[in-house]
């Protein structure tokens, strides 16, 4: 089997809301996504969209994705697309690092193996096609806003929550973490998402002031800073935003960072990398989200099949972006919210086919059908 043409749609997401992050220093209203459909000589076609969250929240962006596709298509055409390992490193070798351009063609080629392979991907990755928990977002607000959240996203079955914190108001994040331990339903989860806001000195102070129960994410801009606060709170710490390679998660365990990663399959260069990630992580005993940037349902239903195959010791929950979209290209395809938890699908490869109809003009395409 061989890669014959690689086609690329550019494709534009709105929020359903503005989105703030970070204590509000960052603000999304919409996202730049790209989907992928690699075709074969075998007529197996696979699919894979890249989605960074902006241009702001990480060095990621929309248009880089399809520039580097362009530079990396000569490296992978004509190559079998089921050799994961062999592609990537072809791929890394043609234009090393910038990690998120690769993860959509390495999801289609994931596609593609599965439904040669008559399986679905969470089983190629060893699962047995198990539920995953899905995690409510929750905007940052006044304590009662927010915990009127919460309590609206318990009854529609959400049992694990992330709270958005962050900022140098000490007095408000300390009340707004009051208020949410005290309300929060036992039974449920929070993890209290920094998204790198606090210096370490305010991270000390807030976390060593209010009785938090539950996870802390990424309370600081880097590895170093974070790992200095982990050793002087008694929470548990989540790291998401600075971790990238394999080599980072690496320094985190040597580092004592955290007790759990966020493991984001666009983040660190598609699937293939990100379960050499979900095994390092269960190999130290950490507690992992697996869930990826942005995207439509398709993205989501790429990292569900990681995540249902991720052992349920080490398996937290998944946030499903396309949940706060405004638009759906793959309407009613892939894993869905039902009551607080996703399955991935049950038929051969990622499970979605998009409609190109649904995805308007192709913006690229390399190589040509036999």
């Amino acid at each position: 089997m061989k890669i014959t043409r690689i086609t690329v749609w550019a494709l534009d997401l709105p929020l359903s809301q503005p989105y703030w992050l970070s204590g509000g220093r960052l603000q999304f209203e919409r996202l730049d996504s790209t989907f992928v459909r690699i075709d074969t000589d075998e007529g197996i076609s696979g699919w894979g969209e890249g989605c960074p969250w902006g241009t702001s929240y990480l060095p990621a962006h929309g248009p880089g994705i399809r520039a580097a596709i362009a530079t990396l298509a000569p490296a992978i055409l004509g190559r079998d697309p089921r050799s994961l390992r062999a592609l990537n490193d072809a791929m890394d070798m043609q234009l090393p690092g910038h990690l998120y351009v690769k993860s959509a063609i390495d999801i289609a080629c994931w596609d593609i193996f599965g439904q040669a392979a008559g399986m679905p991907l969470w089983q190629l990755f060893g699962g047995d096609g198990a539920a995953v928990a899905v995690n409510s977002s929750i905007s940052t607000g006044t304590p009662a806003e927010m915990v009127a959240l919460i309590r609206s996203a318990s009854q529609r079955g959400y049992r694990v929550h992330s709270a958005k914190l962050g900022g140098h108001d000490i007095a408000a994040d300390i009340a707004r973490i009051e208020a949410i331990s005290a309300a929060l339903p036992m039974g449920e989860k929070v993890t209290y998402d920094i998204n790198r806001a606090w210096t370490p000195g305010v991270a000390v102070q807030v976390l060593n002031t209010a009785p938090a129960r539950d996870w802390v994410e990424q309370p600081c801009e880097t590895l170093d800073q974070c790992a200095h606060v982990a050793r002087r709170v008694a929470n548990p710490i989540m790291l998401d935003e600075c971790l990238h390679s394999f080599q980072d998660h690496l320094d985190a365990w040597r580092l004592g960072a955290c007790e759990g990663v966020k493991v984001k399959p666009n983040r660190v260069g598609g699937l293939t990398k990100a379960m050499q990630i979900r095994d390092f992580g269960v190999s130290v005993g950490w507690q992992m989200h697996i869930e990826d940037v942005g995207g439509s349902a398709l993205a989501d239903t790429a990292a569900i099949h990681l995540a249902s195959a991720t052992p349920e010791a080490n398996r937290l929950a998944s946030w499903l972006c396309h949940y706060h979209l405004t638009v759906d290209p793959v309407p009613g395809q892939g894993a869905r919210n039902e009551d607080g938890f996703a399955t991935p699908p049950s038929v051969p490869g990622l499970g979605i086919v998009p409609d190109p109809a649904q995805l308007g003009d192709a913006v690229a395409t390399y190589g040509a059908l036999p």
